[in-house]
């Protein structure tokens, strides 16, 4: 179900304990309440996807919907 209303890109990112996501995402400004820009249920369902993935260390996959970055042991 698509919201209707002016669509804006933005990053974000998506933190687990090895990896940090940076992916592109489409908010959506509804034109019943412009207040605040929301998630599609498409949208939330891939930032799911992205954070159970990062978990699992899918790297692969991952670079090839945004920027991984890996977490690097303090010194």
């Amino acid at each position: 179900m698509r919201i209707e209303g002016e669509r804006i890109k933005r990053t974000r990112l998506i933190q687990t304990d090895n990896y940090v996501v940076a992916v592109e995402i489409e908010l959506v400004v509804p034109a019943d309440d412009p207040s605040e820009p929301c998630y599609e249920p498409e949208t939330v369902k891939f930032l799911k996807e992205v954070k159970e993935r990062a978990e699992r260390g899918e790297v692969h996959w991952l670079s090839q919907h945004g920027k991984v970055y890996a977490a690097v042991g303090a010194a």
